[in-house]
């Protein structure tokens, strides 16, 4: 049975972080050590990152607030609110882009009423609140009150993939299954000062965003789907379980990003990689570069390098994760989805009206898990649709009533 993609949408919020004034930002803290302010400019200034989305609207010098929470913009200080003060903004906020990304993500899929949507699996690993982002996205668009709703949650970046995978089996298991996917990362909301090297990397490489997809098999969508999902595995490396973590502190959730993380990746992609082609023995005996399309989440800058020279990949075949990485940062599960978007939109090939490639995709998340996912594109997205790498996706993306876009900067 094949399992289609019908639509991929994505969404960020409408404040616009600057890398290089968030920088200033972070460096000008006083609580910072020597090392730790030259840590800040290194880590900001390599992570090959522009712009990124942010949810606090705070973090604006537009944006003035009588009772700062976490940027006092008179002093210039970087606050420290308690996990219960992130938490409920991530409440607030993750449930406006969990509803705009799934609504997206159904609008570009006309066929489909409301009310065929069977399943939905929400993903999110920056905070928590109940009833969730499932019933709330239910509610809000006014989907079945029955439909089977799942919520992955704490993964962290590697999650899309778990999701698009119970998606699919629930599609094999019931041939008029259609599934609303949507990840929501609120990342930005754990930010602080501090002479951590974890933490400063976090601070330099998070941001928030979302993004959504319609998967179903149903046979009359062939003709109007992206891409196909073909198949999916699971690789724990047999070491790293220290490298990446993600604990919850009385201040926020904390990041654990250890330097060699990608050194862990170097040694341990291409045998993470084997299960997946194995399934495929034609894949299997080509060079990882003859694969077309390469759907790699930007963890970092150094992780994608060291990516690419492994595998030994083009330049054009790392753009989708690069201009991902350099337009939003890091947006935890959502960012891969961005990566596959960039990729659907990209023109198709002549001679080739049906796809110009498979798709290999991974993603990187604590444990250290690495998923993996083979993707067969079938066609771009109909004319019109925004897509992420666009830069003014902000200003793009339909809003939600009384929001209005707003560019501004940390500073």
């Amino acid at each position: 049975m094949t399992v289609y993609v019908r639509s991929l949408e994505t969404a960020v919020p409408t404040t616009k972080l600057i890398q290089s004034e968030a920088r200033d930002v972070f460096a000008a803290q006083p609580g910072l050590s020597r090392l730790g302010s030259r840590l800040v400019s290194t880590c900001f200034d390599s992570a090959a990152i522009e712009t990124r989305y942010t949810a606090v609207q705070e973090l604006t010098n537009t944006s003035r607030s009588e009772n700062p929470q976490f940027y006092d913009q008179e002093s210039g200080l970087l606050l420290n609110p308690s996990t219960k003060v992130r938490n409920d903004i991530f409440a607030r906020e993750a449930t406006k882009l969990f509803v705009e990304a799934s609504r997206a993500a159904l609008q570009a899929a006309p066929e489909f009423d409301l009310l065929d949507i069977t399943h939905l699996v929400t993903v999110s690993c920056t905070g928590f609140f109940n009833p969730g982002p499932d019933y709330k996205v239910v509610r809000e668009l006014g989907l079945n009150p029955a439909v089977q709703r799942y919520h992955l949650g704490f993964m962290g970046c590697y999650a899309a993939f778990p999701a698009l995978r119970a998606a699919k089996l629930f599609c094999e298991a019931d041939p008029n299954a259609v599934v609303l996917v949507v990840c929501a990362e609120l990342c930005s909301l754990h930010v602080r000062t501090s002479n951590d090297p974890d933490t400063i990397m976090g601070s330099a490489l998070f941001a928030d965003g979302a993004a959504a997809a319609v998967v179903t098999a149903r046979p009359d969508v062939a003709e109007t789907a992206l891409m196909k999902l073909d198949h999916f595995e699971t690789v724990l490396t047999p070491v790293g379980e220290d490298s990446m973590a993600w604990n919850i502190g009385d201040n926020g959730f904390e990041m654990v990003l250890g330097n060699y993380v990608p050194h862990i990746i170097d040694d341990h992609i291409v045998g993470a990689l084997q299960p997946l082609l194995a399934r495929e023995p034609e894949l299997a005996a080509l060079p990882y570069a003859a694969i077309t399309h390469w759907a790699i989440h930007p963890g970092g800058r150094s992780i994608l390098d060291k990516v690419q020279s492994r595998l030994d990949l083009s330049d054009i075949q790392l753009v989708p994760a690069r201009e991902t990485l350099r337009n939003y940062g890091n947006m935890s599960s959502a960012t891969v989805l961005f990566v596959l978007k960039h990729i659907l939109e990209q023109p198709m090939e002549d001679g080739q009206p049906h796809g110009d490639g498979r798709i290999c995709s991974m993603a990187f998340g604590p444990g250290l898990t690495v998923e993996t996912g083979l993707f067969t594109k079938l066609r771009q997205p109909t004319a019109g649709a925004q897509g992420p790498g666009q830069e003014d996706t902000a200003e793009n993306v339909e809003l939600l009533p009384g929001r209005a876009p707003a560019e501004a900067s940390l500073a």
